[in-house]
């Protein structure tokens, strides 16, 4: 690893730990040259998954547009931070352990309705509306029908 400071090639590892994520290692370094200290992050590298949306374009997966989706149909609930984190990470991780290189909109929003459903059933039925583009009260109506038909 090379020094940031001097760009001398020789450093070492003086200590190493998982960072906070769990997800990464950190790593303190010290130039042999110039024996400044900094930190580095090692991550496993992973294959960009590719979503393809309605319109049949495809973007890369974007973990920020998802957490976004969830806090704007939590907004104003009971509904920790926590919970939206570990909502979006339960996704996150079922979408990059199917070891698919492409999976459609449909499926993801699918998981994070159901997910949805489980923690706040108000955020659900906001999420939905958006998602499966209600068109007018009915449809609305329809999907909180089948919410009230669930819980008896």
């Amino acid at each position: 690893m090379k020094c940031h400071y001097c760009n001398n090639d020789n450093t070492k590892v003086i200590d190493s730990r998982p960072a906070e994520d769990n997800n990464s290692i950190r790593r303190r370094r010290q130039c042999e040259k110039c024996d400044k200290r900094f930190t580095t992050y090692e991550k496993v590298e992973t294959i960009p998954l590719v979503v393809i949306k309605k319109d049949k374009k495809r973007e890369t997966f974007n973990r920020e547009k998802l957490m976004a989706g969830v806090v704007r149909s939590c907004h104003k609930r009971p509904v920790s931070m926590k919970e939206i984190e570990s909502v979006v990470d339960d996704i996150e991780n079922i979408v990059h352990n199917s070891m698919q290189k492409e999976i459609e909109s449909k499926e993801i929003g699918e998981l994070l309705m159901e997910k949805l459903k489980n923690i706040d059933e108000v955020a659900y039925v906001r999420f939905a509306s958006v998602y499966r583009e209600f068109k007018d009260v009915n449809t609305f109506m329809d999907e909180l029908k089948k919410i009230l038909n669930e819980t008896k």
